[in-house]
């Protein structure tokens, strides 16, 4: 690390990877816990869906009225679904400077994230519960 002396980080703020303000630091964290969580929920999800190849409508309707599949696929969308927003806030954040533009992006941002989870999950909860 290079001493810089116009950085108004304090030396402490550096060793811990916090800015001035330590704005960020939340959803840097929020994105790295939601890594660590779409690890064996992607490996739990690719298992269900090849599992689900080649079977009808109604097969796949039997086996996501199954609570652990519909749970795995609601908890695999749900925690992609923030980890996207995260990501694409942290995007916008960084990359676009006209303040109501940025407002803009971010706000839309946040509604295709609300809008795609929503979806999403009433569609798993549709097929699980209609079978049930």
């Amino acid at each position: 690390m290079s001493y810089d002396p116009s950085s108004i980080r304090t030396a402490a703020g550096k060793v811990r990877f916090l800015g001035s303000a330590r704005s960020g630091t939340r959803d840097a964290w929020h994105m790295r816990l939601t890594s660590i969580a779409l690890v064996p929920l992607t490996i739990g999800f690719v298992w269900f869906i090849l599992s689900l190849v080649g079977q009808d409508y109604a097969s796949v309707r039997a086996s996501l009225g199954r609570p652990l599949p519909a749970i795995i696929l609601l908890l695999f969308i749900l925690t992609s679904i923030a980890h996207m927003k995260i990501g694409m806030q942290s995007i916008i954040a960084d990359y676009l400077h006209d303040k109501k533009l940025k407002e803009f992006a971010l706000m839309a941002n946040l509604f295709f994230a609300a809008a795609t989870g929503f979806a999403s999950a009433y569609a798993v909860l549709k097929l699980s519960l209609a079978s049930a």
